[in-house]
């Protein structure tokens, strides 16, 4: 596939990078610089295209809990 190649991407990101794409246009923006945009920001949202094999990535893992610890609400020493 070459470099650039769109066919990966499902249907709902093809309109999902169109409408975003019309929108950069609306306020002024080149055409080849909204349309990179767009498809810049299908990427970062969805993760790019139809993926397939082991490789593929699950998702992220959760984040450890920062901050102080949870109180348990009994009042103040006892």
């Amino acid at each position: 596939m070459p470099r650039g190649d769109k066919s990966a991407y499902t249907d709902r990101q093809k309109r999902k990078a169109e409408h975003i794409e019309a929108g950069y246009k609306e306020r002024g923006v080149s055409e080849k610089e909204a349309e990179r945009r767009a498809w810049a920001t299908v990427n970062k949202t969805e993760g790019g295209g139809r993926k397939s094999g082991s490789g593929k990535a699950k998702g992220k893992a959760k984040a450890s809990r920062k901050g102080p610890a949870k109180r348990t609400g009994k009042g103040k020493g006892r």
